[in-house]
């Protein structure tokens, strides 16, 4: 289908809606509502009680079946604060459930994470992913891997070493916000033809969108990079018995 000369394709999520439409928009695929389904039997069969787990499937089911699926059809900035979503919420949700039987130190997944992160912002590889559903998932479970065992690695670092990939993935995403929000034209095509319903040109999404990057996740990952050396530079509280001595 051709719109205007440009190539449309559609995304997983199904065409970009209209704001007076997108809450209608819920994502039906039989699979992952199979999927889903499964999941929360089993966490009822095994009386799971940890919140994680019952966090981790409903955020799932937020980022996959809700309309803010959708959503991130038409706008760029909605699929950055997916991504962001994927990154700084589900995947460390998912590190506590997994086991530590997983390849790679610290330092691997936190460049691992940065590649696959910059790889599928590419415009190219971004717009493919947009137009083939099996390039969508291998974004999203690239992304959700990575950001999985490094949250996994950092829970068993040291606190020095965690320090130091705390502030490396702060950095390597701020640039990449940076990057996308100050970008002189529109970078990615899936999003040239949607996003004028929503009172934004593409551009305006993209500077969104990277700020979005730039911004509240450099101040998560700071934040946490900051709450650790604060926790290692904390002065000893002795007990009553030693300051009597």
């Amino acid at each position: 289908m051709t719109t205007q000369g440009l190539n449309v394709t559609l995304p997983y999520c199904g065409p970009a809606p209209a704001p007076a439409e997108w809450w209608m928009r819920w994502n039906a695929d039989p699979l992952l509502i199979a999927g889903l389904a499964l999941g929360l039997f089993l966490l009822i069969a095994a009386r799971e009680r940890r919140w994680t787990s019952h966090a981790a499937l409903f955020l799932f089911a937020f980022l996959y079946i809700s309309p803010f699926c959708a959503v991130g059809s038409a706008l760029f900035s909605a699929r950055i604060l997916h991504h962001l979503l994927l990154v700084t919420a589900l995947a460390p949700l998912l590190a506590r459930r997994i086991g530590t039987r997983w390849p790679g130190s610290l330092g691997v997944w936190t460049v691992a994470q940065a590649v696959i992160l910059w790889f599928w912002h590419l415009p190219v590889a971004y717009a493919a992913a947009l137009s083939h559903s099996t390039l969508f998932w291998a974004m999203q479970s690239t992304i959700l891997l990575s950001a999985t065992l490094y949250w996994r690695r950092l829970t068993q670092a040291r606190p020095a070493a965690r320090v130091v990939a705390l502030l490396a993935t702060m950095m390597q995403m701020s640039l990449l916000g940076a990057l996308i929000s100050f970008a002189p034209g529109a970078l990615y095509s899936p999003h040239w033809l949607t996003t004028q319903s929503w009172g934004l040109s593409p551009l305006e999404d993209q500077q969104l969108a990277g700020l979005i990057m730039w911004i509240p996740t450099g101040v998560i990952y700071l934040g946490l990079a900051l709450g650790t050396v604060a926790r290692m530079i904390r002065v000893p509280r002795y007990d009553g018995a030693l300051l009597k001595l």
